[in-house]
């Protein structure tokens, strides 16, 4: 039984900027999700507390409603070991598909950068004249590469149709990311919270199957802003790790490794928004999701 397996008898099988895989036999992962966080693709030496537990009950959250759109890569949340209840899941191995799918309905990061000096967003023409954090006239589609190390980069439809190998592949990867992304929206937006962009990861099953993988629509992989001081025309206040990249570049780090120690308040202020947004989304606290995946 693997909830009464030690996490160091099973198999590291990659580590990334926050989850850790361990192999549970030929088909089946454990997704470990650690406290660390990242700005500009580069770890932070302290952790933000709780954090790893609030991706991955927020990634339940969604998982759990989301099944009519996609199947999704969940086996369990409860049949993990002791010591990494609350932020690890049970999952099936998949072939990953090697593409961010990155759903946009807001302009922001670096789709504004690049919309400000070309008019587009991975080759997609936008209208002329719109303002930071504007809502688009329709969520786009606009694919990145996984970058192993270092930043991701994003691609248009016919460079990431070719990484991929399949456009039509692509096309239903574009349609079904649309999709989860309207769900996530509308639901959010109920709660008081604007999804202005989000990335979605997929892999395959042996029988060709689109499955949902890694987290999903959380404040690693999304941004959130409260729909009640959003402004377009300006940087928007956010429930993400928008919070950390703003200090980072306010203090002038240049974005290359190591990155700086986070000051106490900066921790602080990044574990409240995290969970606030958890218990926003939900409609419960947060330690009612600790106490479901018995983690205490």
């Amino acid at each position: 039984m693997i909830g009464a397996q030690l996490l160091d008898s099973l198999e590291l099988v990659s580590q990334g900027k926050v989850r850790d895989v361990y192999a549970v036999g030929d088909d089946r992962l454990l997704l470990v999700t650690s406290d660390r966080i990242s700005t500009f693709d580069v770890v932070h030496p302290n952790p933000i507390p709780d954090k790893g537990a609030v991706l991955t009950g927020l990634s339940v959250f969604w998982f759990e409603r989301t099944r009519h759109i996609c199947p999704n890569h969940l086996i369990s949340f409860t049949e993990v070991p002791q010591a990494v209840k609350g932020r690890a899941l049970l999952v099936e191995r998949l072939e990953m598909i090697p593409l961010e799918c990155v759903v946009r309905g807001y302009l922001a990061g670096s789709a504004w950068l690049e919309y400000r000096e070309r008019g587009t967003v991975c080759g997609i023409e936008l209208p002329e004249g719109l303002e930071q954090a504007a809502e688009l006239p329709e969520p786009i589609f606009t694919p990145a590469t996984k970058a192993a190390e270092g930043h991701d980069e994003n691609v248009d439809f016919d460079t990431a149709a070719a990484i991929v190998g399949d456009r039509g592949l692509l096309e239903e990867l574009r349609r079904i990311s649309i999709e989860l992304y309207r769900f996530g929206a509308a639901h959010a937006r109920t709660r008081g919270i604007l999804l202005a962009d989000t990335k979605f990861e997929f892999g395959l099953r042996a029988d060709r199957t689109i499955v949902l993988a890694d987290e999903l629509l959380t404040p690693d992989s999304s941004r959130f802003w409260p729909a009640d001081g959003y402004k377009p025309g300006r940087p928007q206040p956010s429930f993400d790790k928008q919070y950390v990249r703003d200090w980072a570049t306010e203090i002038g780090w240049d974005r290359t490794p190591p990155a700086p120690p986070l000051p106490s308040k900066v921790v602080d202020g990044t574990r409240a928004r995290y969970i606030e947004v958890y218990e926003r989304l939900t409609g419960e606290p947060f330690s009612a999701w600790l106490k479901r995946a018995g983690a205490r």
